[in-house]
């Protein structure tokens, strides 16, 4: 649980906008925000949701100080009777969210808020960066993950992660997306992500010789063992004394379970050469782990040249996902409560029509094929649509409305959960081992054309017949 209080960290606009909601009685009022992004990291097919946990945590305890009130009143911008406002201030909304570990696309909402003015703007702030930063990190993983090919990766990146929380919370998204364990012992201290690691160059050289290092890791842990074999010369002497290290300590105690780690040089070369010659010696059972710099496109070409490895360590290029670095989520208002409590659509337009958004209040649906269990496409549907999956459904592409696809035999599931009721959480945080579960199975779901890397098909997001048009009638009547 995170018991800091981070509601003076949101944009401060947010603040003066607030100020101004409250001095023009708009607080009141309920609002509808969506969070989205628009373009998937990488140019891939999918995306994976996460960060929810951190946003349970963060309404949980949302409150303002008497030391940020007094802060807020030296900026001599806010009226007092905002401030006098914000000392019993709580989020007393509604939140929907799509679970953690679900593949998600463009233009779908992940997360809806239902709140009053004020405590629906508050939180904006905290509710981009959570999912952008998380949902960023568990698309990466998942991609090396998918193209290490079963092969167990592991994330070894906190040294390279921007901050703390970038480390910490990064190594939680990377379990998500698949990763086995994680070098971070404080996230394996907060979220059980198992950690672990080998050694570093400097012990190696810390010794008079390469073998009395090996050896004496090996007396002091020898249930888990990997030695870094690159500090000198990997087949020259650094394999060659691992071997002997290993048949000297470790074989005697009927240890069999051990690896060493190349981490320089020809990674597939090097790893075909110490493999043989660990099985010249009659190493069968030692495992070779590689790291230096890698991702999904080198773990891919690594497999594809028949490179002898077993397991990945990949840093700098997951914790910061530094192909693609920013996940571009956005908090948009989508309706407003008039003083009837009826939910009136907005929309955001632009000459770029990518950024228009999509209006009102609404559910999002995902249809599966029932022979196959694939997932076939989603579906932004007003908040009180319904759909009987005994009953045939016609979807169509919202950009070529002649192109519709009648379902007959499906599965329908409605990806959003309600997660905060009246201000109240309602929803049970699932464990992270069963998050991680979860999203692997949901990647499943999805057919091989959307998951490779170069070029994938592009899932439908469609928008109903009647979110479509209403949609239509405010871009034809928007008021400039």
């Amino acid at each position: 649980m995170d018991n800091r209080n981070l509601s003076m960290l949101c944009d401060f606009y947010e603040l003066t906008m607030s100020n101004g909601y409250f001095k023009n009685d708009f607080y009141r009022r309920n609002t509808y925000f969506d969070v989205f992004f628009r373009s998937i990291p990488d140019h891939g097919g999918f995306a994976i949701a996460a960060g929810l946990e951190q946003i349970v945590e963060y309404i949980q305890q949302l409150h303002f100080t008497e030391e940020d009130i007094a802060y807020l009143r030296s900026k001599k911008l806010f009226d007092q009777g905002f401030l006098d406002y914000l000392r019993s201030f709580r989020f007393t909304g509604d939140l929907y969210a799509v679970p953690e570990g679900t593949p998600v696309f463009p233009n779908e909402p992940i997360l809806t808020v239902k709140a009053p003015a004020i405590e629906a703007q508050l939180i904006e702030t905290y509710l981009l960066l959570s999912i952008n930063h998380q949902s960023l990190i568990a698309t990466k993983a998942n991609r090396i993950v998918r193209a290490a090919q079963g092969k167990t990766v592991l994330e070894f990146g906190a040294r390279r992660a921007q901050g703390v929380d970038g480390a910490v919370i990064g190594a939680r998204a990377a379990y998500i997306g698949g990763c086995k364990g994680t070098s971070c012992t404080l996230t394996d201290e907060r979220f059980g992500v198992p950690a672990g690691g080998t050694m570093a160059h400097s012990w190696v050289q810390m010794f008079d010789t390469e073998y009395e290092a090996f050896k004496t890791y090996c007396q002091l842990y020898p249930q888990n063992t990997t030695l870094l074999v690159d500090t000198y010369n990997t087949l020259a002497s650094g394999v060659p004394n691992a071997i002997r290290a290993f048949q000297e300590v470790l074989l005697p105690q009927g240890i069999t379970d051990f690896a060493i780690r190349l981490d320089s040089g020809d990674i597939s070369y090097l790893s075909k050469k110490a493999r043989k010659m660990l099985d010249d010696a009659g190493l069968t059972e030692c495992k070779i782990v590689a790291s230096n710099s890698l991702d999904e496109h080198l773990i891919r070409d690594l497999l594809m040249q028949g490179a002898k490895i077993d397991s990945f360590g990949v840093g700098e290029q997951l914790i910061t996902s530094k192909s693609s670095p920013v996940f571009g989520g956005v908090y948009k208002l989508v309706a407003v409560e008039n003083d009837r409590g009826e939910i009136i659509p907005k929309i955001k337009v632009s000459e770029n029509t990518a950024k228009i958004t999509n209006p009102h209040f609404k559910k999002l649906y995902r249809y599966y094929d029932k022979k196959s269990g694939k997932a076939l496409a989603d579906e932004l549907c007003l908040w009180n649509e319904t759909v009987d999956p005994k009953e045939p459904h016609t979807i169509f592409d919202p950009n070529a409305v002649w192109k519709t696809k009648t379902l007959t035999d499906f599965a329908v599931r409605e990806l959003q959960v309600p997660v905060f009721q009246n201000g109240c959480c309602v929803y049970t945080l699932p464990a992270l081992k069963d998050i991680q579960s979860y999203c692997a199975q949901q990647v499943e779901s999805l057919w091989d054309e959307v998951k490779r890397f170069e070029n994938p098909h592009t899932y439908y997001v469609d928008l109903s017949n009647r979110l479509w048009t209403i949609k239509n009638q405010l871009l034809a009547g928007v008021k400039q």
